[in-house]
Formats: C-alpha cells, sequence, structure tokens
C-alpha cells in the first residue's frame, strides 16, 4: 500500500490543520508514493526504536512526537536526531508524526486518557475556535438536494453530534447571459429569473476546498455563485484537554492509587489534598499547564496533566487536586489509538507496537 494511502487514514482521525503553529506534525521522512510493507507505531524516535524497526522490517514509522521539531542544519550524525533521520533515509524507512493534531482531535490523547480512567460524559475542556468557515451556494430548487449531499459526502454540516446540518431558504435569482455564456436555463442577451434556494452550511476550515470542489461539480450552472464566511464559532468536536465523570466518586486518596495503576507512575506530583472527593476530573496529555484555568472553571474537582511548574501548585491550592503524572505517562497510550485506527482500516496488514520505552526520565 502506498504511504500517500496511510496518510490519508490518519490524517482524516487527526487532520494536519489542527496542529499548533509551532508544531511539526506530518510526514518527516519518505516519499508519498512509496510503498509500505510494515508499520511500526511508537510514542517517540530513538536510536533502539529504529533498530527495532529494521528489525522488524517495517518501512514506516508512525509517531506522536516528530523527530525533526527544531531545524535541522546539518546530516552528519552528531546527535541521535540526525544518526535517526540518515537511518531510515539508508534503510527507505518512512516517518509520520501526529502530534498536537493528535492531542486536539476528537477521541485524541486526553480523551484516551480519560477512557483509560473509566470516565463518562467526555467533554472537551478547551473547544477550538475559528475552525469553522460557512458555506453559502444559490441552486435551482430541482437541484438542491443534489447539491447539498455533495457537500456534507465532502465534510460538510456536522454540528456536535449531528451531520447534514443546513439552512435552506427560498426565494428568486437573477442573471442575463453575455455573449460568450452558455446559460444552463434561459436565453442569452435577457433577464432571466429562476426558482433558486439558498443553502446554508458550516465546514471546518480545511475541507473548505474539498466542498467547494464537490459543490461546483454537482451544481448545474455555468458560473456556481456561492459565499464563504469564517465563523468564530467554538467547535465542540475538537480542541484541548477533555473533562469527564466517574460513575461514583473517589476519595482522593483512592484517586491518586488508581492514577498509579492505570498510568504506571512510579511518582505523582501533586497539590496539596482538598478534602473533596473526585467526581469530575479534567485531563490534558503532555504539557497541559496552560489549561489550568479551563480546568478550575471546568467544575472539575481533579486536573491531571504533566510538566508543571513549581509556582503552578499554588495556582490551584485548595480549589481542586493538580496532579502530574509525567509526559511519557500521560501520552503513552497514543500508541494504542494509532494501532487501534489503523488495524481497522487496514486489515490483514502487518501494524507492530514498539516495545522501546522512549521514556527519557529515569526515577531513582
Amino acid at each position: 500500500m502506498k504511504l500517500s494511502a496511510i496518510s490519508k487514514i490518519i490524517e482524516a482521525f487527526a487532520p494536519p490543520a489542527l496542529q499548533e503553529n509551532y508544531d511539526n506534525s506530518g510526514l518527516l521522512v519518505g516519499s508519498p508514493d512509496q510503498e509500505v510493507e510494515r508499520i511500526l507505531i511508537s510514542l517517540d524516535i530513538t536510536d533502539e526504536v529504529v533498530n527495532e524497526a529494521i528489525d522488524l522490517e517495517a518501512n514506516f514509522i508512525l509517531v506522536h512526537h516528530p523527530v525533526i521539531f527544531k531545524p535541522l542544519k546539518s546530516l552528519t550524525g552528531k546527535n541521535e536526531v540526525e544518526r535517526c533521520v540518515i537511518a531510515c533515509i539508508k534503510h527507505n524507512i518512512a516517518i509520520y508524526a501526529a502530534h498536537t493534531n493528535a492531542d486536539s482531535t476528537q477521541n485524541g490523547v486526553s480523551a484516551k486518557m480519560a477512557e483509560k480512567l473509566g470516565l463518562k460524559n467526555i467533554s472537551i475542556l478547551s473547544p477550538a475556535k475559528s475552525l469553522l468557515k460557512k458555506i453559502v451556494v444559490f441552486t435551482p430548487v430541482v437541484h438542491a438536494q443534489e447539491v447539498r449531499e455533495a457537500m456534507f459526502n465532502a465534510g460538510a454540516g456536522h454540528i456536535g453530534d449531528y451531520d447534514q446540518c443546513s439552512y435552506n431558504l427560498s426565494g428568486q435569482g437573477t442573471f442575463r447571459g453575455l455573449e460568450n455564456s452558455n446559460p444552463f436555463t434561459g436565453e442569452k442577451g435577457k433577464l432571466h429569473f429562476e426558482p433558486e434556494e439558498r443553502v446554508e452550511t458550516v465546514v471546518p476550515h480545511y475541507f473548505t476546498s474539498r466542498v467547494i470542489s464537490e459543490m461546483i461539480k454537482a451544481h448545474p450552472y455555468e458560473e456556481v455563485a456561492y459565499d464563504i464566511y469564517p465563523l468564530e464559532n467554538t467547535n465542540s468536536r475538537y480542541g484541548l484537554g477533555v473533562t469527564g465523570d466517574f460513575e461514583q466518586p473517589l476519595k482522593e486518596e483512592e484517586f491518586l492509587k488508581k492514577l498509579k495503576d492505570i498510568f504506571a507512575v512510579k511518582c505523582i506530583r501533586h497539590s496539596p489534598l482538598t478534602g473533596k472527593k473526585i467526581q469530575t476530573v479534567a485531563l490534558c496529555g503532555g504539557s497541559g499547564s496552560f489549561l489550568l484555568s479551563k480546568a478550575k472553571s471546568s467544575g472539575a474537582q481533579a486536573f491531571v496533566t504533566a510538566d508543571v511548574k513549581y509556582h503552578e501548585f499554588f495556582d490551584l491550592k485548595d480549589q481542586l487536586l493538580l496532579a502530574d503524572i509525567g509526559h511519557y505517562e500521560s501520552e503513552q497510550y497514543t500508541k494504542d489509538i494509532f494501532y487501534e485506527l489503523l488495524t481497522e482500516k487496514l486489515t490483514n496488514f502487518a501494524v507492530h507496537l514498539s516495545k522501546v520505552n522512549t521514556n527519557p526520565i529515569n526515577y531513582y
């Protein structure tokens, strides 16, 4: 199977447009036309992971953290990043990273954490803004359903847990075909009145071109009249962090023990106990301290994340329990997300989970 086909599966789940502007997700090494025989999934790429891929004869490594994050000024093998890139090029191994786009997508990294904890009623902690656009198109009434369906099939019309969402208004359009026109209806040189339907729907900005293309294909007019508007609405399907509820509240000590057991944490850094039972939990895989205020306002009794700074533990003192379980520990199940995605879509295809523990942090 071509690498480009596998990339489409990954990008349908975690669209590259969702990544933060500092990120470097996507295809990092390899050609879209490359044939993929076996896939290895890892959280990071290290010398050991590359050697594992070579031993497995896997020529595609899917990772969460991009191996090329800072600009490379040379490829001499002077550090692990350069060695890994050189080895992958030498052995024709492609590298693809899904990082902050996998953090921001629905059922992404934080949602997997919530699933492992057994939380219910999962929702996005910080919904993404400015991801949506509104498309308005004017079409003959008899062709409105065909145009709508083409737009829906291309990715438009999703609002929360609903799809095929649109607003439709009947009216009358006018046009006059000029000398070089070939009007679908009416006559050249004469003003024509046509019963039309105004169709409005929303679309994630990264699907806009595709939706417009399919809309035009389905539309009968030679020249299609349509408008595109940017929207400031939040999108409940995408964003960073999640909240979820336990069916039965836990004591804080019970909750911390549950975290240790499920995430195999050797040491949890946490704020002082509040004495409150834990019913609602906010979570963010990786470095999530920028969501402290969101966690506080969410009504959660605990916030689980990683890479919390010393003074940030003061910010939520006596308000909720802040638990830093470690960066690797919080994101380790991202590998399972990728594995489940690919094995569902690529039946009878060799997909391997890396056995290498890439956590660079050790505990004494």
